[in-house]
């Protein structure tokens, strides 16, 4: 069984190939996720047929969220794929994750905050991890928009 896994919540935009839970190859790109993503797919659509997408449905990017949220979605009900998501923190070790201003997220007993930060914020790297386990992925896909209303 092959699974895409995609971190696209701020660049760079990554994207895992897992055969049986495996990651067997990957891709990266620093373009806009509204590029990227028709791109990255397109290709990989010609080497692998999915079965399952996974997606990091945030915090993050409320732009890039929102655009892989819709573009990953069609793809799943177009190629009739399961979309399952996880929050980020999955992919950086629960580390805080940049907001807005001089804030960043974290996550406390599964609920996730944002708080300020007093010295300049160093951004998190998300990797992809070598296996997976759909235990820790959920079928409620829709994004998490942590921000307040401005």
């Amino acid at each position: 069984m092959v699974t895409f896994i995609v971190i696209a919540v701020y660049g760079p935009i990554k994207i895992g190939i897992y055969k049986d839970d495996l990651l067997i190859d990957s891709r990266c790109n620093s373009g806009k996720t509204s590029e990227a993503l028709p791109s990255f797919f397109y290709s990989l659509f010609e080497k692998y047929n999915p079965q399952k997408i996974v997606y990091a449905n945030g915090p993050g990017s409320f732009t890039s969220i929102k655009l892989s949220y819709i573009f990953l979605k069609s793809i799943a009900i177009v190629k009739n794929i399961e979309l399952f998501s996880v929050d980020s923190f999955y992919f950086c070790n629960n580390k805080p994750i940049k907001a807005i201003a001089n804030s960043c997220f974290i996550k406390e007993n599964d609920k996730i905050i944002i708080q300020k930060i007093e010295k300049p914020f160093v951004e998190t790297e998300l990797r992809l991890p070598n296996n997976i386990s759909f235990s820790d992925f959920s079928n409620k896909t829709k994004p998490l928009y942590m921000l307040p209303c401005v």
